[in-house]
């Protein structure tokens, strides 16, 4: 089945809004976190909310990154498997909660917001919380337009 976008992204179609949502995604880059460990974030949080644009820049930008395909084909059951340090864990966890809010009257637990700051300092937590935000805005607007994985914006 051929998926044909119900639009043009939103972020185009209102040309003012692409330079500022840019800007949240270039600021997440630049917390100190290693690149590897945000397009895992981005990648995960993209396969929860279903936006085909995102996994598959996601997977192209961890590809170029040089990630093993056992870490890139598994980042979804990322809790059952050996690829992942513990920095990257506490990131996915954050990354999972923070999507799925709705699911839980604490959506991120201390527990979760605890481990992520062991690994991270305010910068890069900082940091780590804009790239979760601005790929679920991105999922939100691929999704609902129905953009396709490959289409060029």
């Amino acid at each position: 089945m051929s998926v044909q976008p119900r639009m043009q992204n939103p972020a185009v179609v209102i040309s003012d809004a692409m330079q500022p949502i840019m800007g949240v995604f270039k600021a997440a880059h630049q917390g100190g976190v290693d690149e590897t460990v945000l397009e895992l974030v981005h990648l995960r949080v993209s396969q929860i909310n279903g936006c085909s644009p995102c996994v598959d820049a996601g997977i192209k930008s961890l590809t170029k990154l040089g990630v093993s395909s056992e870490r890139l084909g598994l980042v979804a059951a990322w809790r059952e498997t050996p690829y992942y340090s513990d920095a990257e864990r506490a990131a996915l966890a954050l990354a999972e909660a923070s999507t799925r809010l709705a699911d839980r009257p604490d959506p991120v637990s201390d527990e979760v917001w605890d481990e992520a700051a062991r690994h991270f300092d305010e910068k890069q937590l900082a940091a780590l919380v804009l790239m979760i935000a601005v790929t679920n805005m991105f999922n939100r607007l691929n999704a609902t337009t129905r953009q396709a994985a490959g289409a060029a914006w």
